[in-house]
């Protein structure tokens, strides 16, 4: 049961990031040499501005994966801690 919502979030998070719709993130500059490619004809600008986009997932991509593996190595496990019962003075 956990590989499955493990599998889901996996599947809902990569599903999101592949289905961008209309996205500008470039420079001034970069959006306005892609619009006058377009303009002319060419298809290089929708493919540098989904460059970019991938560029952009890749660290968050890399973050979750640290974490998740953060997440699995030091999350509690259920272990009794043999503590006593009598009240601690810390004055």
């Amino acid at each position: 049961m956990k590989i499955f919502r493990v599998l889901l979030v996996c599947f809902i998070f990569l599903g999101s990031t592949f289905n961008v719709a209309e996205v500008s993130a470039q420079c001034s500059m970069c959006t306005l040499n892609a619009e006058n490619s377009v303009q002319n004809g060419n298809t290089e600008g929708k493919g540098l501005n989904r460059g970019i986009l991938y560029l952009l997932a890749a660290p968050y991509i890399a973050i979750a994966g640290v974490g998740f593996l953060w997440y699995k190595k030091y999350r509690r496990k259920n272990i009794s801690l043999n503590m006593k019962e009598n009240k601690i003075n810390l004055n």
